[in-house]
């Protein structure tokens, strides 16, 4: 009796970590790519737009966002994330070069619409890296949230 009570509880654990973890990857906005692959320019940038809306779970307040240095560890290069929306901005560096580890969330209260990222780095090198971000609400509850790509690579600039 003991070890069906033991069993019961042990199925029951189990298939409660594997629905927090469905839940946590189902929710998980991960984006990545590398900066200047061809190695040779200091002001190689992405730039994307995040969209948050309301997807049934609440009107979004904020987006939070970090990223993560995939490549091999070259002192004094870093990749940088900046996120703009309106007349606010947020900013976060992962500092540990190529240390394979997420820098910590950055957060910008600006309300449901479009959040603007950008994606840099601190010198000439390849960088390979991640952004995972998400739209919430003011209780902290994910909310809708989309991505797309407007700039990857050097700024073209025409007279």
């Amino acid at each position: 009796m003991q070890s069906q009570s033991l069993k019961t509880i042990s199925s029951s654990v189990f298939i409660a970590i594997c629905l927090l973890a469905y839940a946590a990857v189902s929710h998980a906005h991960t984006a990545g790519a590398t900066l200047d692959s061809g190695n040779n320019t200091r002001s190689f940038t992405g730039v994307a737009f995040i969209t948050c809306i309301d997807d049934g779970n609440g009107p979004a307040d904020n987006l939070i966002a970090r990223i993560r240095d995939k490549s091999a560890p070259v002192p004094g290069l870093m990749t940088n994330l900046q996120i703009f929306k309106g007349n606010k901005s947020n900013t976060i560096t992962d500092t540990v070069s190529g240390d394979a580890e997420f820098s910590p969330f950055v957060t910008l209260q600006g309300g449901p619409g479009v959040y603007w990222i950008m994606v840099s780095k601190t010198d000439v090198g390849a960088r390979q890296f991640d952004v995972e971000y998400h739209c919430n609400t003011s209780t902290g509850v994910h909310t809708g949230t989309d991505i797309g790509v407007t700039q990857f690579g050097e700024p073209a600039f025409t007279p």
